[in-house]
């Protein structure tokens, strides 16, 4: 049926595309079968849809056209695109990864010299505004080390299948070398190379801050088929791996607003009981972690299990009681009404 507004608006383009010297909007209507109305408020869709579209003086009036064609469109970005972008790029050079992060900048430049100047001059002046509009807030923690030399190298060994020797130190016995099959990359709060120690299965995460002397070996080393880093990532609430346990959290009603809202987990469920508090369930390793995460949830969540969260929580708060059990004294000021 030629009556959906998307088929006609989309002919429209067709036509400006095919047009050598452009439509005016007289024009744009007959082709459209429209009034003249819809076809200033078809055009201005057209500009949201076709960044490259261009208007040309005529007498009078304007002929409007979109060069080079439709590929054009399939090529020039949008302004939230490059907003988007720029952000991005902010976002990380906050978070400390400033390698990332000029990976990023690279490419935003590559793209806008890959843009018409006429395109160009017309997203910029919005891109610019709309950078000054919006931020981004930062949270605290720790700032991630990221070295880019350090991550070349183990992208380069991941891509050849190569086996990777650093001296590590951290773990058991810190400064012993070790030679590694990378499996990958995890960023986040703390950055690590994802790797199995040579002549063992078992997964491990290495602190990328912690390697020194980093080399390649000729060595082919690659990790099973099997394997899917997202999935291993998935087994536990943060970075430290142990034991997966299936967890299930209790909002209580007047934390129920924000637990529907809230990510706990990448596999997380939600049930909605009749007294208005959530059943959070996930399957994940790291209680320690999950347990600091709780503490900012104060009185709006109650574990229901499983016993090692539990316990996570009461060590954690014992060792809280232990610097502030005797709360603030009237020394110091702290406390007084």
């Amino acid at each position: 049926m030629r009556h959906d507004k998307a088929h006609t608006l989309l002919e429209l383009a067709r036509h400006l595309a095919s047009s050598a010297e452009g439509l005016t909007l007289d024009e744009m209507a007959a082709s459209a079968g429209v009034g003249r109305r819809t076809a200033e408020r078809m055009r201005d869709a057209l500009y949201l849809l076709f960044p490259q579209m261009e208007d040309i003086a005529d007498g009078p009036s304007k002929r409007f056209r979109i060069p080079p064609g439709l590929d054009g469109f399939f090529q020039s970005p949008t302004t939230e695109e490059l907003l988007e972008l720029n952000k991005a790029s902010v976002a990380l050079h906050a978070n400390g990864a400033g390698p990332r992060a000029r990976t990023l900048e690279s490419l935003e430049r590559k793209i806008r010299s890959a843009i018409r100047s006429s395109t160009l001059r017309r997203l910029v002046p919005d891109v610019e505004a709309l950078v000054r509009a919006e931020t981004i807030a930062i949270q605290a923690g720790p700032r991630p080390f990221e070295d880019e030399a350090l991550i070349a190298k183990v992208r380069h060994a991941v891509t050849a299948m190569k086996a990777l020797r650093f001296d590590y130190a951290g773990g058991r016995t810190p400064g012993a070398s070790r030679t590694v099959t990378p499996y990958g990359l995890m960023f986040g709060r703390a950055n690590y190379l994802v790797a199995a120690e040579s002549g063992s299965s078992e997964v491990k995460n290495w602190r990328l801050d912690r390697i020194r002397n980093l080399e390649v070996l000729e060595i082919a080393a690659a990790p099973p088929e099997d394997f899917s880093l997202q999935d291993y990532a998935d087994r536990s609430f943060g970075f430290f791996h142990a034991e997966v346990e299936d967890v299930v959290l209790k909002v209580l009603p007047h934390g129920a607003d924000d637990a529907l809202g809230w990510r706990f987990h990448r596999t997380q469920t939600t049930e909605v009981l009749p007294d208005g508090s959530v059943i959070v369930r996930f399957r994940a390793s790291g209680m320690k972690e999950l347990a600091w995460h709780l503490f900012t949830w104060g009185d709006q969540i109650q574990i229901l299990q499983p016993d090692a969260l539990k316990t996570a929580m009461w060590e954690e708060l014992n060792i809280a009681l232990a610097c502030h059990g005797q709360g603030p004294t009237s020394e110091s000021g702290a406390g007084e009404v």
